[in-house]
Order: C-alpha cells, then sequence, then structure tokens
C-alpha cells in the first residue's frame, strides 16, 4: 500500500519558480528592514503555553495550536508579537534600548482555511522597543520603510493610511461615549470590510444615538488633502485633550515624513483607520494597493504603549508594522500582479554542446565571479532537447558552447527572447554584465 502524498488543508506549498518570486519578496523586505540598522530576531516555533497565552483569550485562544510532550504544556506561535514581548522581557538587562529587531518566519493559527487565509503562514515583522520613552520619529521611520519597500517591489501605487488612536478615542468620549471606545474602534475598523450602513446598524445595537452616529461617521469619513484634514483637526475639534495630544502626534509624525522626503503621493491621513487590536494606542497605519483596492491591507501596525506588561513591570512602550507575506503573495499572484511564469532561478544557463567541460567551467567561473547567477545543462540529450529544458527554465539568456567556439576561445551569447545571437571571446565575458542587462 501507498500513502497517499497530501498536504494538511491551510498550508502553502509552491511550486518552484512561485517559491522564487516568494523569497525575493521576502528578501526584499529584509533587505530594506536591515537597511534601516534592525537587527535580526529568530525565537522558536514552540514556546510555553503559558507564556504565549498570557495575554490572549477569545479567538486567538480557539485557534492556537496546543499539545503536551511529557509533563510540559506547549503550543506553536501564532504571531511574532507576543514571542518579542517575552524576549525583550527576559533580556532587558542585556539589550541597549531603543531596540530594532526585525523577525520573518512562520505562525500558526487554527482557523478556518479560506481563500487567502492560510494556517501556516509567513509574517515580516519590525518593531522598535523604547525603555520608558520612545520618539516619534521612529513612528515616521516605520512608515519611511513602508514606503521603502512597496517602492522596490514595483506592484504600482501605494498608499500609507495614517491614523492616531488618541484622536479618535477623544472625538468619542467628546460625544459622551467613553464607556464605548473600545467597541466604537472595533467597529469603525471594520469600515472597509462591511460598508459605512453596516458600521451604522451595528453602532445602534451599542444603544448610540442618531445624532453621536451621524457625527462619527461624518468625522471618520472627513475628506481633504493631508494637509486640509490636519487644519480641520487643528481649527474645528479642540475640546478634548487626549484629542488633542493625538492630533498634535499625528502633525509631528506628517511633519517628519516632509522631512525624509518621502513621496507625498505615497501617503495620507484617514481617520478610518482604527486598527481593532486593544493594544494600539497611538500612530496606526495600513497600507493598499491603489489600483487592487480588494486587496485590502497588505501591512500594518501602530504604536503601544507597552510591549510586554504581562511579562514585566517595565514600560516597554514600541512601534512596530507586520506584512502577512504568505496571503500578500497569494492576492498578488491571484490578481496577476506578478507573474511565476516569468521566474528563473539563475540569470543564464549554459547549454554544453561539447565534452569539453574543462573549458565550460572556465567560462562558468568567469561568469559566477561577475556576479550572475548561471547554471549548467548537463542532460545527455540534442541541442533540441536542451533548448526545450532551457525555455521551461524561463532563462532569458543562455550561453551555447560547441567545439568550434572552444577552438576559437569564445561563447555563443543568445537572447531568448529576440532571438539574436552575438559571438562573444572568453575574455570578453569580464563584461557581462553589460551584455545582459
Amino acid at each position: 500500500m501507498k500513502t497517499e502524498p497530501k498536504t494538511l488543508s491551510g498550508f502553502m506549498e509552491l511550486m518552484p519558480q512561485e517559491q522564487l518570486l516568494f523569497d525575493n519578496i521576502k528578501n526584499t523586505i529584509i533587505e530594506t528592514y536591515r537597511s534601516y540598522g534592525f537587527y535580526p530576531l529568530d525565537t522558536p516555533v514552540i514556546e510555553y503555553s503559558e507564556v504565549l497565552l498570557a495575554k490572549a483569550g477569545g479567538e486567538t485562544e480557539k485557534q492556537i495550536y496546543r499539545f503536551n510532550k511529557g509533563d510540559n504544556d506547549l503550543s506553536l506561535r501564532f504571531d511574532l508579537t507576543v514571542p518579542l514581548a517575552k524576549y525583550v522581557a527576559k533580556r532587558y538587562n542585556e539589550l541597549t534600548f531603543p531596540f530594532k529587531r526585525y523577525q520573518t518566519g512562520k505562525v500558526f493559527r487554527g482557523e478556518r482555511p479560506q481563500k487567502g487565509r492560510f494556517r501556516e503562514f509567513y509574517q515580516c515583522d519590525i518593531d522598535i522597543i523604547g525603555d520608558e520613552v520612545l520618539s516619534l520619529k521612529y513612528d515616521s521611520e516605520i512608515i519611511s520603510i513602508i514606503n521603502d519597500i512597496f517602492t522596490k517591489l514595483n506592484l504600482g501605487k501605494f498608499v500609507v493610511r495614517i491614523n492616531n488612536r488618541k484622536i479618535l478615542s477623544g472625538f468619542f468620549d467628546s460625544l459622551g461615549l467613553s464607556d464605548k471606545i473600545t467597541d466604537i474602534l472595533r467597529i469603525v475598523d471594520k469600515l472597509d470590510k462591511i460598508g459605512e450602513n453596516e458600521v451604522i446598524e451595528i453602532l445602534k445595537e451599542y444603544n448610540i444615538s442618531n445624532e453621536n452616529i451621524d457625527k462619527i461617521i461624518k468625522f471618520i469619513t472627513m475628506s481633504g488633502t493631508t494637509d486640509e484634514k490636519l487644519n480641520t483637526l487643528k481649527n474645528n475639534y479642540n475640546n478634548n485633550e487626549l484629542f488633542n495630544l493625538g492630533v498634535s502626534e499625528l502633525e509631528s509624525v506628517i511633519n517628519d515624513l516632509n522631512d525624509r522626503g518621502v513621496n507625498k503621493d505615497n501617503y495620507m491621513i484617514d481617520l478610518t483607520i482604527a486598527r481593532g487590536l486593544d493594544y494600539y494606542t497611538g500612530t496606526v497605519y495600513e497600507t493598499i494597493l491603489v489600483d487592487y483596492p480588494g486587496i485590502g491591507s497588505v501591512c500594518s501596525g501602530g504604536r503601544y504603549e507597552n510591549l510586554a506588561e504581562f511579562y514585566t513591570d517595565k514600560k516597554l512602550p514600541g512601534v512596530g508594522v507586520s506584512i502577512g507575506l504568505t496571503r500578500l503573495f497569494y492576492q498578488l499572484v491571484e490578481a496577476g500582479i506578478i507573474n511565476v511564469n516569468n521566474a528563473s532561478s539563475s540569470d543564464l544557463i549554459i547549454l554544453p554542446m561539447t565534452n569539453n567541460y574543462k573549458y565550460i567551467y572556465e567560462v562558468n567561473n568567469i561568469i559566477r565571479n561577475n556576479g550572475i547567477i548561471s547554471d549548467i545543462c548537463y542532460i545527455d540529450k540534442g541541442f533540441k532537447q536542451k533548448m526545450k529544458y532551457a525555455n521551461k527554465m524561463g532563462n532569458k539568456y543562455i550561453l551555447i558552447i560547441g567545439d568550434n567556439e572552444v577552438e576559437n576561445n569564445s561563447v555563443i551569447l543568445k537572447n531568448m527572447e529576440s532571438g539574436e545571437q552575438t559571438e562573444i571571446k572568453k575574455d570578453d565575458l569580464n563584461n557581462i554584465n553589460n551584455m545582459i542587462s
């Protein structure tokens, strides 16, 4: 009896070309994180359940993968933030603050699999953790990083939508709704998904008057440019201390983004952004691809006051962002934004039509020493079959080397798109970068 080769539902398994593109996106994200001076971190996939669940509850606790091994109650991590909180609390005396870390890795949630939602998925996170205080300039730095990443990924026009939770909380408090702020924030955060009418109906269920509902909707859907919205917030809504603090923080972040030279077209104030998670306390942001609004937020995050409150009495404020890479990649492929058929693991492939492999290897060494990723086709078949293999591998360029080329101390460079062939002397291959750029 043979065992059927099958993969668990909700666990992504990619074809080689897909994996190549997936890794390219992940590497771009990591390289950008590193360029801002973040340290890499890799926490265990398995943790003690009491540690992971210290601040969990509700749906999170239902979704966690939990099991016993010997006397230990263990769980698979469900995000990268809780392990970070544990790490910082445990190593507080060894770390230098502000502590800037990035981490990419798999997390696990036993939720119902559906289109674009997985039980095992990659997250790419950065966080900056302060000791007692943390400058607002780190909030704008995170947004600047998001801007750099999506500019490099070249996925089309994108916008980072920015808000501050203090503004929303202060505004709701000014309406006499201080006891309902958390509920309203969660409802408002669903506006993009369920629409304005549904949000209004849910707000009514919390015994909020029609007058206050009208004020809430009018406020969060405020129109205008970023500068116009800032002026409106500063000049028309100033009767609440928390609200004013939020406006001041938001203005500080926007001004710093301007000083950093971040393209104004790539960010905007959006008062509908609330982030449903309770621990966000200040700046919050979500990023969308303008031409593909159906994808929703492609990365999100914000400021929190105390990262590790369940593990230590130390006050550790922070700001961060998370990119759900598995979900993002799936949606990019589904939307046709990236084409897996164009992916190749090498810049060019060498097709040997000679048995003089010493010459083949000399050529290959020159190419690789010039930073070109190359492959050699060793299949023992004719030229047609080797060309078919090269086509399937998706290489734009191939090098053909036969006995004539060995004798002439040369190679044939073929552009697979145009069909153009050029004979090149071996010594000239040090300029290979210019030939295939």
